[in-house]
């Protein structure tokens, strides 16, 4: 076995409130500053079609008016005392967050639970958003590169909330109301579905009270249910969005391994084999040796109950069924021949620094405390992550490739002027590849 990287310890500390509001610290008193973040159990995969996009679209409101603050000393509050604020919406969760000097904290916890439990949610500004959603949808489908991943998404979980669109449509945006928003904001942004963590110079005992203040008051509520991914899949899929862009861009992807699954971090280092950097196998035949594109890479995802693996590219037109060819010839020899050891660890050394990396940032600390905390019910410290990579040997990496990469799991998205005898030339390649 692998010897297992000495890493700095890093304490956690966890407190759950009466009402089931849980705060997770990971305190660093050499930082700078601190983050703080409210992660509420509210994503895409929570939606249906009439309400899709309203995870989202919340998300932006929280910023135009609490019970407390108006939406411009929202950010003066933070952003006039030397911080900075923002949000994210994902397919599990919304992340309110904020990072500031130390001493700024509690002020930073008392505005963003104001925006969490208050949103004004006034019927102007909700249909003046409603606007500026409306834009951000149009800007996303003006960007193949970013078109082309949702494209996929449809592919992979047909009729199934994690294949909507986290922005929504035109029409279903227009279509909420204020009784709609305000009706999802009371079931999900509840203590018993919201996380508080914290990373940088701070005093736990000090956030606790803080938070008890500002949440101990508030009714529990309920965790909210969400559809369970049905993993049915018996042969390639593929689809096609004829526009005019300049480049091409395709993305195939595969069901992959849950965020608990223990296969997970032979995944991770497949990952980094075939597309996670520079020194890849994708990169360096697709573009370093044929120069077929200028940007190629790979990407694993994992959500409660299932997960995904997925290789993009941005290619010229005339290039699109060669460039795909070379892919699944990748594919198809990870699958058949082992890696090498040396290859095998120079990934595994490639990831040890990413997760080191990840952790330098308190805001990025933050991240992974909070992610951890509302997934998984814990945080997993690095040394835990870092031991596991250890553990994992090359045909453990197979084995994960032979499982994920299956021919007959695949789906293909492509974005560009594709004309019908290109089409039929990557039908048939795929049909050649079962």
């Amino acid at each position: 076995m692998r010897p297992i990287l000495r890493v700095r310890r890093q304490a956690y500390h966890r407190t759950v409130l009466a009402n089931g509001l849980r705060i997770i610290s990971a305190p660093r008193p050499e930082a700078e500053s601190a983050a703080i973040g409210l992660w509420i159990a509210a994503g895409g995969r929570y939606e249906n079609r009439r309400i899709n996009g309203i995870s989202h679209f919340l998300e932006h409101l929280l910023f135009k008016g609490s019970r407390r603050y108006s939406s411009r000393t929202i950010k003066t509050a933070i952003e006039g005392r030397g911080g900075t604020l923002n949000a994210f919406t994902d397919e599990e969760f919304t992340c309110l967050w904020a990072k500031v000097q130390p001493k700024e904290l509690t002020p930073a916890v008392e505005v963003l639970s104001d925006m969490v439990l208050h949103p004004r949610l006034s019927p102007k500004e909700i249909r003046k958003e409603a606007s500026v959603i409306v834009e951000e949808i149009r800007m996303y489908k003006d960007l193949p590169m970013q078109s082309v991943h949702d494209l996929l998404n449809s592919l992979l979980w047909p009729r199934h909330p994690l294949g909507f669109n986290l922005t929504g449509t035109e029409r279903t945006v227009l279509k909420l109301r204020r009784a709609d928003l305000a009706g999802y904001q009371r079931r999900f942004y509840c203590p018993r579905n919201i996380v508080v963590a914290a990373c940088g110079r701070l005093n736990h005992r000090q956030l606790v009270e803080t938070a008890a203040r500002l949440f101990g008051r508030v009714p529990p509520g309920r965790p909210q249910g969400y559809a369970k991914v049905r993993e049915v899949q018996r042969k390639a899929r593929f689809q096609i969005e004829s526009k005019e862009t300049e480049q091409t861009h395709l993305c195939l992807g595969f069901r992959a391994f849950p965020r608990n699954h223990p296969q997970v971090q032979a995944l991770n280092l497949l990952n980094v084999v075939l597309g996670g950097n520079m020194s890849s196998r994708l990169f360096e035949r697709v573009r370093e040796r044929r120069g077929l594109a200028y940007e190629i890479g790979s990407q694993v995802r994992r959500f409660r109950d299932t997960g995904l693996f997925s290789i993009s590219a941005g290619v010229e037109h005339k290039h699109l069924v060669r460039c795909l060819d070379l892919i699944l010839e990748e594919l198809a020899a990870i699958r058949r021949k082992k890696v090498t050891p040396q290859e095998f660890e120079r990934a595994r050394e490639f990831f040890v620094g990413q997760v080191l990396f990840s952790l330098e940032d308190t805001v990025d600390h933050m991240c992974w405390v909070g992610e951890c905390e509302m997934l998984l019910g814990r945080v997993e410290p690095a040394e835990r992550i870092l031991r596991q990579a250890a553990l994992v040997t090359i045909g453990d990496l197979q084995e994960a490739a032979r499982k994920v990469l299956r021919p007959d799991r695949l789906s293909l998205a492509v974005v560009g002027p594709v004309k019908p005898p290109a089409a039929d030339r990557l039908k048939r390649l795929l049909e050649a590849r079962r």
